[in-house]
This record gives structure tokens, sequence and C-alpha cells, in this order.
């Protein structure tokens, strides 16, 4: 199975694709390390016009559905309590993503900051870096070097935190 994890924003769209040894119609095996394949962030800048921002991101986002050819895409859901200003751009990016899912006829499934991280730490309220500890403990990375790469962003590290969550729960 793979899995597309995808952590939206306007500004940054982290990505993580995880890939398991069974097919995604059979139970999945919790105590395998999915193998990640990819992940990164889609970037877009202030000097494009919003709309042209949203077609960037869609646009990558259809590249990376066709590249990897994900079983399912896992997205975390908008859960704002705070600002409401970058609300509206977000929820946004997000329904561009959900658009290119939907024309790839790829199932989406979502999950808000709480799941994520009561699924893969095990506790609701666990700071950022727990999560992106744990997630670097339960995937297999053997296959990057993530210095030699310009993937450090917190929302690629997010991204394959949300796909991690899909599996944990398929």
């Amino acid at each position: 199975m793979i899995i597309l994890g995808i952590d939206p924003g306007l500004a940054l769209v982290g990505y993580g694709i995880i890939s398991t040894t069974k097919p995604k119609h059979q139970k999945q095996d919790k105590n395998e390390k999915p193998k990640v394949v990819d992940f990164g962030c889609i970037t877009t800048t202030t000097l494009h016009s919003p709309g042209k921002r949203l077609y960037i991101i869609h646009q990558e986002v259809n590249a990376l559905i066709k590249k990897h050819t994900p079983d399912v895409i896992s997205i975390e859901n908008l859960f704002f309590f705070k600002n409401l200003k970058t609300a509206m751009p977000v929820s946004q990016a997000k329904g561009v993503i959900l658009l290119s899912a939907a024309k790839k006829n790829v199932p989406v499934i979502e999950f808000t900051p709480l799941q994520v991280k009561m699924t893969v730490v095990g506790y609701g309220r666990a700071e950022k870096k727990q999560v992106q500890e744990m997630t670097r403990q339960l995937l297999d990375l053997s296959s990057f070097d993530i210095e030699e790469k310009d993937r450090k962003k917190d929302d690629a590290s997010d991204a394959l935190g949300v796909a991690l969550c899909a599996f944990l729960t398929a």
C-alpha cells in the first residue's frame, strides 16, 4: 500500500509518501516499519497571486499522485482556534488538494492534529518534537540522508506523521 500524507498550507504544503509490503486490500502489519518513499514541501511565494499559488499546489499534488500512484491520501484536517486570518488560505489549499484526489479517484482520510498525536505518540497533547521523533522511530528512513536534502522542514515531517497515522489506523 502507498500512502501520501499531506500537511496543507498556502506557503508550504508538506508531503510524505510511505509504502508498506501488504497491498491495500489486506490487513496491514502494524509491526512493519513502513518505508519512506519521498518527502518534502511544495512551496509558493507571495510574489504570486492567491489564485496562482493554489494553481501551483494543484499542479504539484497532481504530479505527486501521478508519480507515486497512492492508494490513499491522508491529510491533516484544519483545526483552528487562534488565527482566523490563516484559516481561509489553508482551507483553500486543502480544497485544491481534495480536488486533485477526487479527479484521480484516490480516497482521502482526514485526521485532526489531536488524532495524529494520539495515534503516533499515544498522547493527544504531545509536543511537535515528540511527534517528529516518534515518526522517525516508526518509519524506515534508511534510504534518505536527511541532512543531504533540504527537506528538514516541519511541514514535511508533519506530513509523514499524517501518513503514518493512516497506516496505523488502517
